[in-house]
């Protein structure tokens, strides 16, 4: 038995040994681990920073180009308003010329106007107020007469119109 006790006491040592070995190892492996977590941490954070720092160039780009939009867009908008207002105006003139009389034809308009005035009062003046009607079954033309004023002719055959 005492070479089995030796040959389980070697064992154990080898075991042991490896165990520490393994032990050992673990704490490299660890330590490896740490350190690699620190250089993954550090890659991440530079990327990080470095795609950061793309987006503020592309976001100041984009911002800038949005301006550039909006003073074009602004320009286009003003431009096309006073298109518009030209147009708008244009065609109130043309109608106002193509609708409204010139001041000639105003002047002829309001010569003929004083004429109708002077013939009505010339047709006022010579029994133009005087009421005519259609009477009888004959349909003759008839007159109303003032019947207080006094009648005139030979045989009072003549009578005044009502209203002169």
């Amino acid at each position: 038995m005492d070479e089995t006790l030796m040959k389980i006491g070697l064992l154990m040592e080898t075991a042991q040994a490896q165990q520490k070995l393994a032990e050992s190892g673990l704490k490299k492996l660890k330590g490896q681990i740490g350190e690699l977590g620190e250089l993954v941490r550090a890659e991440v954070h530079r990327t990080l920073v470095a795609e950061l720092h793309s987006v503020a160039t592309d976001s100041r780009h984009a911002a800038e180009a949005l301006r550039r939009l909006r003073a074009s867009a602004t320009l286009r908008l003003g431009l096309w308003s006073l298109s518009v207002i030209a147009a708008c105006t244009a065609v109130a003139l043309l109608v106002a010329w193509w609708v409204l009389p010139t001041p000639a034809s105003i002047q002829a308009l309001r010569a003929r106007r004083d004429a109708y005035a002077q013939a009505v009062a010339r047709l006022d003046q010579s029994g133009g107020r005087m009421e005519l009607h259609r009477c009888g079954d004959g349909n003759r033309l008839c007159v109303r007469v003032d019947r207080q004023a006094p009648a005139y002719g030979e045989s009072a055959e003549f009578m005044v119109v009502k209203g002169y």
